[in-house]
């Protein structure tokens, strides 16, 4: 996993903004659609709709909000004519980029995609451009003082509970499990009497590309454009800034 925690960092910053500007319902709402639809449902038989239901909730989004978003990926009142696509590209020093956006007009949201790419310094690839550089891993993340165990022995317990890879942080252990154990370990965690602070299922790179100085601050500015845009769920990157300034 070595690599990815400056990135697992900065995002965790700007969830915080994303939350602060109100797009974080919309988002959350277009995942449980998309989810119910592609899964059913059920929230015990379709786990990517039961980790989306958690995140809705953590983000206080009102029950009968979350029902709703529910119905409509089902064929239900007002259901929502949502399709998934992912970009690929580059941003500048030759970073990867993936782009997971829900949307109703695939060609607008496309062409509104390259154009931020091509702004900030960055070029949109081809269907499998990048893809390779990335595997579906979860990620659960400890706050170091929510929890009393060391590090030695929540390492041991992460292990027992079914983690593949653990790490320790400035301030956060980061662990590491396959995609389909994710919601198990993190349970088993929880009946150990550890305080889980986030969990979820994302995409981790597999090679890092280090940069700094204009090339950061262009990468930066795609990726924090890219997260801006209405369509976009999730943006993932390959690289790290060694000084990344608390502001940003």
């Amino acid at each position: 996993m070595s690599g990815h925690s400056k990135w697992s960092t900065i995002k965790r910053k700007k969830a915080k903004v994303d939350a602060q500007r109100g797009k974080v319902f919309t988002r959350l709402s277009r995942e449980i659609i998309v989810a119910a639809r592609n899964g059913g449902g059920d929230p015990n038989a379709n786990p990517r709709l039961k980790a989306a239901i958690q995140k809705a909730k953590e983000a206080n989004i009102p029950n009968e909000n979350i029902m709703r978003a529910v119905q409509k990926g089902t064929g239900g009142p007002g259901e929502a004519n949502y399709e998934e696509v992912v970009y690929e590209g580059y941003a500048p020093g030759g970073v990867a980029v993936m782009v997971e956006a829900v949307t109703d007009n695939r060609n607008r949201t496309a062409g509104e995609i390259r154009h931020i790419f091509t702004r900030n310094g960055g070029s949109l690839g081809e269907t499998g451009c990048v893809a390779w550089l990335f595997q579906e891993k979860g990620l659960i993340l400890l706050n170091k003082n929510e929890n009393r165990l060391g590090e030695d022995d929540l390492m041991l317990l992460a292990v027992e509970c079914g983690a593949v890879e653990f790490d320790a942080e400035e301030d956060t252990f980061e662990i590491t499990t396959e995609s389909v154990d994710m919601h198990r370990v993190k349970k088993n965690l929880e009946d150990s009497g550890v305080s889980v602070a986030s969990a979820e299922i994302t995409m981790l790179p597999q090679t890092i590309v280090k940069i700094e100085g204009k090339e950061a601050e262009q990468t930066m500015r795609l990726v924090e454009s890219l997260e801006e845009h209405d369509d976009v769920q999730n943006v993932y990157a390959n690289f790290e800034v060694e000084d990344y300034p608390d502001n940003q």
